[in-house]
């Protein structure tokens, strides 16, 4: 019993989630159909998702969300039909539906109560702007069907038999053997199923119930075929079984068919070759009472003449039905085989304990690596050689598994900026761009938040209000753009809007008053939008429900700085802001390029690096001449303390962020190697330059750089000749 508690809700777990991806698409659909020439796909993707979300609801008896949605659905089946119009107001009215309807699935995943939507405040308001929609029809509408009644026509009974006919649809189903242990109730699909029309008769197919010494009782052993009267259409009846669809096999053949698609029937009937009698009951061509009464006939007759010949005699059924059931006979197939999943769900969980074994993989061929080379075996190095290649193509493959399309979270902003829009009385547009990016899902999650925030900061200071726009020359409808696109090893993700840009005066203004910086200082416009950042900081002239406390950019960028990101602000005054985030592609392994100072270690990503050239400069400079162009640089030694004398021949490894060059001035090159991240701990939170750790073959510790921090340290050192490490927090690294 335990057991199949766990199952059940394992099962449940499926529908929460199923049901949430429902809600979305939903959302996304409503929030575009507006907008649409033709919005007929559209309407229907609305009501397929509410119609799914009210079955499968009913499979686990959650009866308030049955009948709230079937309420919705009803609307929507109007809208669909062309009876009620797709407004504004009831756009609005489906997006609240649709959120009410997240929250019950939420309280279900809360293992809560659910209320009933007729006496909840909230559900009763909106089933009271629903009914004004429907109020107009000839007739209140229909009553969600109970979820636990059988349809009075439909008789479970193997000796009642399915009566031919072109006027009804045909099902064939076949539960799989996992059904019962998943929790589902083959049962409950045939009640849905009747709640679209009517089951003519039904015959129960059990020739996959093994003998009482071999049967599982939690195994389904039970198919149907089933004669089914309704209005609906192929997928609103296959819609029936979506829930449990990778689990059974479900042939239909419609109304009015033609001959071949009965004759394909036939053949696709997953049983062992049965009599040719019960081939042509099961698919609905004759009665069990014709083919009793040709039996009859054949054994009065003797056998001589074929049971074939008989039945289109006398039951006037088509040759061609007998020829493919004939041929049926003569071919023995496999039991039902399980549809092909093209994607498989895995926890997260599950995927972090991989990346987690490959990062130590890693680690140890690492280890080994060096072993080999200190043995001078070649045989053993040859092996390890080819250990290390499989190696970085698992890292590849556990790493993709990883990475997610960034347009999932993009479309999130969707409703938001529909929503934030009327709450301001602006009439915005999102435009989004590089949802095909893709990116660490880690990452993705982890930047949600920090990029609504810069959403709903580009609407409130960024748009215009409208006047303002209209004095300006501006399009009434302003417009909010979200791109995304990779360069150097990392994402890119850019937050832009056409309102009216930074006031660089006022922010410079109010730092000065509140002392971040002295009283005519020269900074550049980048350094003082970059105030902006700062906690507490605020040139809003009056608070509102959005902004005005200071509160959120600093937020937005420690959260940033924490995914070893970064995020810089270009503004045009009068034409538009633009917000750009880097962010790494993942947190876990990457390739890296190891350089020696000293003793010490230090690792910097591949991705960043562009070229390698001998250290060659004038004493008492920061820079040097990359042909004909100025390559600032950054000593590692003396910006980390390091002990001991530099090494005759020194190098510079020039690294490429954000189209800029700079250059680390290094003892020795070692070249490339994959490299596991490990965060440092707290207490080293506050050193500056080094994005975390990675443990080397040999055991050693080696310090990743950080590089868009360190190339803040050489325009710095650029900018301040005379003392080019003074705002560096140094750190020691032991030599």
């Amino acid at each position: 019993m335990a057991n199949s508690d766990m199952n059940l809700d394992q099962v449940l777990q499926t529908f929460i989630l199923e049901a949430r991806e429902l809600l979305e698409d939903m959302e996304a659909a409503l929030l575009r159909v507006s907008d649409e020439d033709d919005p007929k796909e559209s309407i229907a993707a609305i009501f397929r998702a509410a119609h799914t979300i009210k079955g499968s609801a009913g499979l686990f008896g959650l009866d308030a969300v049955v009948a709230f949605t079937h309420v919705v659905e009803s609307v929507l089946d109007d809208v669909r039909d062309g009876t009620i119009a797709l407004s504004e107001a009831l756009i609005e009215l489906m997006l609240a539906c649709g959120d009410y309807i997240g929250r019950m699935i939420t309280t279900v995943d809360a293992r809560e109560e659910l209320a009933d939507p007729k006496t909840d405040p909230e559900g009763a308001a909106l089933l009271a702007r629903l009914d004004q929609f429907l109020s107009g029809r000839s007739g209140a509408p229909a009553a969600a069907p109970a979820a636990g009644a059988l349809p009075a026509t439909a008789s479970v009974d193997a000796g009642v038999a399915v009566q031919g006919g072109a006027d009804h649809w045909h099902l064939s189903l076949r539960f799989g053997p996992d059904v019962l242990r998943n929790g589902m109730d083959p049962l409950s699909f045939i009640r849905y199923l009747a709640t679209l029309g009517s089951i003519e008769q039904l015959v129960t197919v059990h020739d996959a119930v093994p003998g009482l010494d071999a049967l599982d009782p939690e195994a389904c052993c039970l198919g149907f075929e089933i004669a089914f009267k309704s209005t609906a259409d192929k997928a609103a009846i296959e819609n029936v079984f979506e829930f449990v669809i990778d689990d059974c096999a479900l042939r239909i053949v419609p109304p009015h068919s033609r001959l071949a698609q009965y004759v394909e029937l036939i053949e696709q009937l997953p049983e062992q070759p049965p009599r040719l009698g019960e081939i042509l009951v099961r698919c609905g061509s004759i009665t069990a009472h014709e083919l009793e009464r040709a039996l009859q006939t054949q054994a009065q007759d003797a056998p001589q003449q074929k049971i074939g010949s008989i039945l289109a005699e006398q039951t006037q059924v088509a040759p061609q039905l007998v020829e493919a059931a004939l041929a049926r006979q003569k071919q023995v197939k496999d039991t039902t085989k399980s549809q092909e999943n093209q994607s498989v769900r895995v926890d997260a969980d599950k995927l972090d304990r991989l990346i987690n074994l490959v990062g130590e993989l890693i680690i140890a061929t690492a280890g080994a690596n060096l072993i080999a080379k200190r043995t001078r075996n070649v045989e053993l190095q040859e092996c390890n050689s080819t250990l290390s290649d499989l190696v970085e193509e698992v890292r590849d493959s556990a790493l993709q598994l990883r990475m997610v399309k960034i347009g999932a979270t993009f479309n999130r902003f969707k409703r938001v900026v529909h929503d934030v829009a009327r709450e301001l009385g602006k009439d915005v547009e999102l435009k989004v761009s590089g949802e095909d990016t893709e990116l660490d899902k880690t990452v993705v999650e982890k930047i949600g938040d920090p990029l609504m925030h810069l959403v709903r900061n580009a609407m409130d200071h960024g748009i215009d209000a409208p006047d303002v726009r209209a004095q300006r020359g501006k399009p009434a409808q302003g417009t909010v753009a979200l791109n995304a696109y990779h360069d150097s090893g990392s994402i890119v993700i850019q937050v832009s809007d056409d309102g009216g840009g930074l006031n660089r005066e006022k922010i410079l203004a109010k730092a000065v008053e509140r002392g971040l910086v002295e009283a005519g200082r020269a900074m550049s416009d980048s350094e003082i939008y970059g105030l902006i950042f700062e906690p507490g900081f605020s040139t809003a002239d009056q608070i509102t429900n959005l902004s005005g406390r200071g509160v959120g950019m600093d937020v937005v960028k420690r959260n940033i700085t924490a995914l070893r990101g970064s995020v810089a602000i270009a503004s045009e005054p009068g034409h538009g802001t633009t917000v750009t985030v880097r962010l790494p592609l993942t947190l876990a392994i990457i390739n890296g390029f190891q350089v020696s100072v000293g003793k010490s270690v230090f690792v910097v990503p591949m991705d960043v690096v562009d070229e390698c050239v001998e250290f060659s400069v004038e004493p008492g400079h920061d820079y040097t001449d990359l042909r004909g162009q100025v390559l600032p640089f950054i000593r590692l030694r003396e910006l980390f303390e390091v002990s001991g004398a530099p090494s005759t021949r020194q190098n510079i490894v020039v690294v490429k962020h954000a189209g800029q060059k700079f250059g680390l001035v290094v003892d020795g090159l070692m070249g490339e190697a994959q490299t596991v991240i490990k965060p440092l701990s707290k207490m080293f939170a506050q050193v500056r330059g080094i994005s975390g750790s990675s443990i080397l073959g040999s055991g050693d510790v080696a310090l990743i750089l950080d590089v868009p921090l360190l190339m803040q340290e050489a325009q710095i050192s650029r900018s301040h000749a005379g003392n080019p490490h003074g705002v560096a927090q140094r750190s020691s690294v032991g030599a």
